[in-house]
């Protein structure tokens, strides 16, 4: 390490910018949002400049002590100009430190790439050598580093005076910050309950042992209500990944992906809790149940859903269980398989073109297949995307045929969407159960009934390591 890292306080304090360009305006824009006194130094400036009036005072190089009492100097000059070393030593004999854009080497200070989480901030810099490796580097950290986590920072910081009164010894505040961090304070803090977290940091805090331990009275379990969507990794959100990183134990069924399941913490108890049509390893009010449980005993439990758990996913009848019983809970919505299923295969659920609105429904209820509301589904510039329609098929298109559909009305089937293994078939109302015989579709699959099907010969963009061969072109 040849330069030392430094987070500088300057507020109230001069600091000056000389450049007219973009790079000049950003660097104005980010003093100002720390509080800086802006001193710009520029003949003409660029258009960057209209939205930042008020945040800086001109200055004109005319003064012979143009940069006295300034603490930093940033000079910005245009690609392929060099820097005025004259201008650079004057303000360095002024007494502030310098920084020139792309001149490390006659740099004081170097700018780094900033993940800005404040009150949480990580700076990313190369020593001037690489300044586009840090960027690229910024831009995988904005993945694992959610905005959330200013939130759980700023908590911190509300807590720190009190618990110095508390406790004395270094060793026990390290203890206590361990545990909140890994608890489910941080979590309320993290999914944007702010107010409780405060509540029960400032309980823990009077509470908590000599030695920053537990009380023993604050209840710990807690469950996750999470989607992992339709099956492709790359599609669960940040929150999602957060949360399965933390939890204890994970309850999973057999539409979540052995991809997704590799990304849950790796210590974390598996329990599987898979479904099948009229095949259940466990039936729905034993998941409530064991999910009672387990939070009973202290732990974060992970129900790890395919889909999004609010759509067709009987996450809502699971929460009800959990409600029931004061179980502290919540829930992280995933790509639903109709949004993730019709975009891999080409498909556009809306176009203002062809279809307007669109539907979810399921085709498969309690007792087999479920009597839709065929009137409101059939109607013009509309696409209806079918869940768990797949051993109802023919059933299905009867019925639509028989409420007035049109024969030739095309329709999709998209089986293991957003997979490595995706196959989508294409034909109409009339033809589409025999292509699905003829494909071998098992499942998990959604229905796409609409004119948008048509769009899926020029939108295609998806190539997955078994393509269909069913295609109808």
């Amino acid at each position: 390490m040849n330069r030392l890292p430094l987070f500088l306080d300057v507020k109230a304090r001069r600091v000056a910018v000389v450049g007219s360009g973009p790079l000049a305006a950003r660097r104005v824009e980010t003093l100002f949002r720390v509080g800086a006194e802006v001193l710009l130094i520029a003949e003409i400036l660029s258009d960057e400049f209209e939205a930042l009036q008020g945040s800086f005072r001109r200055g004109d190089l005319a003064e012979g002590d143009i940069f006295a009492g300034c603490a930093l100097c940033y000079f910005a000059p245009e690609p392929g100009e060099e820097p005025d070393s004259a201008l650079v030593a004057r303000a360095r004999a002024a007494g502030a430190l310098v920084n020139v854009a792309d001149h490390p080497q006659i740099s004081d200070f170097i700018v780094p790439s900033v993940l800005d989480r404040s009150p949480l901030v990580v700076a990313i810099s190369t020593g001037g050598e690489a300044p586009l490796l840090g960027r690229l580097l910024k831009a995988r950290l904005e993945t694992l580093v959610p905005a959330a986590y200013g939130r759980l920072a700023a908590l911190a910081g509300a807590g720190r005076a009190a618990l110095a009164d508390k406790l004395t010894s270094h060793a026990a505040r390290l203890r206590f910050w361990e545990r909140i961090y890994d608890g489910p304070i941080a979590e309320m803090a993290l999914s944007g309950d702010e107010a409780a977290a405060r509540s029960a940091l400032a309980h823990e805090i009077a509470s908590c042992q000599p030695d920053g331990s537990a009380s023993g009275d604050f209840p710990r379990g807690e469950v996750y209500l999470v989607g992992a969507g339709p099956g492709d990794p790359d599609l669960l959100t940040f929150r999602a990944f957060r949360l399965m990183q933390q939890a204890d134990v994970v309850l999973y069924d057999r539409l979540v992906e052995p991809a997704i399941m590799d990304r849950v913490r790796r210590d974390a108890e598996r329990i599987y809790v898979g479904k099948r049509r009229s095949d259940h390893a466990l039936p729905q009010e034993e998941i409530g149940e064991l999910m009672v449980r387990l939070a009973c005993e202290g732990k974060r439990v992970l129900r790890l859903k395919g889909g999004d758990p609010f759509i067709f996913g009987r996450g809502g009848e699971e929460i009800e269980k959990l409600a029931e019983h004061r179980i502290p809970f919540q829930v992280c919505p995933g790509v639903t398989a109709a949004a993730g299923c019709s975009a891999y295969a080409g498909i556009p659920l809306t176009h203002r073109d062809y279809a307007q609105s669109c539907v979810f429904v399921t085709g498969h209820g309690k007792e087999g297949p479920i009597d839709l509301d065929w009137s409101t589904i059939l109607r013009p510039r509309q696409t209806v995307a079918i869940y768990m329609g797949l051993a109802h098929l023919e059933f299905l298109m009867k019925e639509l045929l028989r409420h007035g559909a049109d024969p030739a009305l095309p329709v999709a089937i998209v089986e293991n969407g957003t997979r490595a293994n995706q196959i989508t078939v294409t034909g109409t109302v009339a033809d589409i159960a025999g292509k699905a015989v003829e494909a071998a579709l098992r499942g998990p699959t959604i229905i796409i009934v609409g004119e948008v099907v048509r769009l899926r010969e020029t939108l295609n963009w998806y190539s997955p390591k078994i393509e269909a061969e069913h295609d109808d072109k």
